[in-house]
């Protein structure tokens, strides 16, 4: 099957549009490239790892980063703030993996010392979108590599 997002063509508009609104929202693009990794990595959504290194290396992002996002809390080249979205992609990726609350307030409270309300919104957008993309991926088994 085709990506639903590409058979029904209003749903792509939709996307991008939040897509647009994301990037405006503070954060950098590289940032937002790892946070989607990441998302994608938890998921094991192949499309998403493949797209999210080209477009992390499109943004500047280094191969040796790259290579140790999957071990981002040991590996020593992420910063505070790096390592906070991390944190929180993590929490609000794996919610059926825990107790009480999706994200806990450790978590968020580190996020928003890092970052402003317009920031945490791009960055919470990107996980919801990475997640959204990864089950859909998934689902319909789209192959690394491909463009949409």
């Amino acid at each position: 099957m085709k990506n639903p997002a590409l058979v029904l063509p209003d749903a792509m508009k939709g996307v991008q549009a939040v897509y647009k609104a994301m990037y405006q929202g503070g954060v950098s693009p590289q940032l937002l490239e790892l946070v989607h990794l990441r998302a994608s990595q938890i998921n094991g959504c192949s499309a998403c790892v493949f797209a999210g290194v080209q477009g992390a290396k499109k943004h500047g992002e280094t191969d040796e980063r790259l290579h140790a996002v999957a071990a981002w809390r040991e590996a020593p080249f992420f910063t505070d703030e790096e390592r906070a979205a991390l944190e929180l992609t993590e929490a609000a990726t794996r919610i059926a993996d825990r107790s009480g609350k999706a994200v806990p307030d450790e978590v968020w409270d580190a996020a928003a010392d890092h970052f402003n309300e317009e920031q945490l919104s791009a960055i919470v957008l990107m996980i919801a979108l990475t997640n959204f993309f990864n089950r859909i991926n998934t689902t319909i088994e789209e192959p690394a590599g491909t463009s949409w």
